[in-house]
C-alpha cells in the first residue's frame, strides 16, 4: 500500500490479501497476545505454529487435512529462524500500521481478498479498502481464514491469476 501510494508510477498492479488500512483495537489485542506468546516460547517457528497458525487456518483444515497442517509445520520449522526481537519489531509495525490517508493515492488496479473466517484481518476491513482505493476489486474466499493461499490453493491461485492476467498489456 505504501509503495503504491508513494510511487504510483512504479506499481502496475497491487494485490492485498488479508490486508487492512489501519490497525484497530481488536487487531492490536491479538498482536499483543502473539507478542506475549513469542516472548514466552522464545522460539519463533514454534510460536508461529502454536500461537499464530490457529488464527490463520480454519478448524475444518485442521480436522480434514491433519497431514497438510503437519507439512506446513514442518515447512515452518525448516526455514531460517526469525529472532524474537525481529518478530517484536515486525509485530510493532503491524500494531502501528495506519495507511488510511494513503489509500486515495493508490492508482494501480488493486485486488483485495479476504477469507470469510479470518478473525484477525477479517472482511471488516473490506469496505474501507474497497472504498478508499478507487480502481479495486474485492473477493471473499468463503471457506478460508487468514491464509487463503494455503487453505484453498486452487481457488486462491485462480482468482489471483485472473486478476494478474487482466493487468498484462
Amino acid at each position: 500500500m505504501w509503495l503504491a501510494a508513494k510511487y504510483p508510477d512504479r506499481v502496475k498492479s497491487l494485490s492485498l490479501h488479508s490486508g487492512w488500512h489501519k490497525s484497530d483495537a481488536y487487531l492490536k489485542a491479538v498482536l499483543n497476545g502473539w507478542q506475549v506468546m513469542a516472548k514466552s516460547i522464545y522460539n519463533m517457528p514454534e510460536a508461529m505454529i502454536q500461537a499464530l497458525f490457529p488464527w490463520c487456518f480454519t478448524p475444518e483444515l485442521y480436522l480434514q487435512k491433519p497431514d497438510y497442517i503437519k507439512a506446513l509445520c514442518d515447512f515452518t520449522r525448516s526455514r531460517p529462524k526469525q529472532s524474537v526481537d525481529a518478530f517484536m519489531q515486525q509485530s510493532d509495525a503491524v500494531i502501528n500500521h495506519d495507511a488510511e490517508a494513503q489509500l486515495g493515492k493508490i492508482r494501480a488496479p488493486t485486488q483485495i481478498t479476504f477469507g470469510r473466517h479470518d478473525v484477525v484481518c477479517s472482511p471488516r476491513f473490506a469496505d474501507p479498502l474497497k472504498n478508499g482505493i478507487k480502481n479495486s476489486e474485492l473477493h471473499i474466499f468463503e471457506d478460508c481464514s487468514h491464509a487463503g493461499l494455503y487453505e484453498n490453493v486452487p481457488a486462491f491461485n485462480e482468482k489471483t491469476l485472473e486478476f494478474l492476467r487482466k493487468q498484462v498489456g
